[in-house]
């Protein structure tokens, strides 16, 4: 036990850094981040992301700059459905579906809310985007 100790002490002494995960290019607002994009220093910065794997295929939400960290707000999901896209609305009600075209008025990632419009009525609705690419409109909306 006596010889443990040191050995112990040198390990409690030694101070501890965690990695941070920094862009290693410039990349812009859109891009999917590949694992050549990112890097791991040996430095700890507040907030950053500690592991390549919570970044890669992320996108990149603003401009990510070579040899500054990602940040958590700096990516997101990858969008399924960009602006002006077509899309399918869906309409549900207890075994009732109604299903229309609309133009997506935003982008928008799986589960995020984006606004629509009804191409027949010219309506704006929000909806909640699917992983199929469809946009599912809540019952509770009249506006359909």
């Amino acid at each position: 036990m006596k010889r443990f100790i040191p050995l112990m002490l040198a390990i409690l002494a030694t101070p501890c850094t965690a990695d941070t995960v920094i862009a290693a290019r410039n990349l812009r607002p859109g891009m999917i981040v590949s694992t050549q994009d990112v890097k791991l220093v040996d430095t700890e910065i507040a907030g950053g992301f500690q592991l390549l794997g919570d970044v890669i295929g992320q996108e990149a939400r603003v401009v990510l700059y070579a040899g500054r960290p990602v940040l958590p707000n700096d990516i997101g999901p990858p969008a399924v459905i960009d602006r002006n896209q077509i899309v399918t609305l869906v309409y549900k009600a207890g075994s009732m579906t109604i299903l229309t075209e609309g133009r997506s008025l935003g982008r928008g990632a799986i589960g995020d809310r984006i606004p629509v419009m009804n191409l027949a009525s010219r309506t704006t609705v929000t909806g909640s985007v699917s992983p199929s690419g469809d946009v599912i409109v809540s019952n509770t909306i009249n506006h359909f």
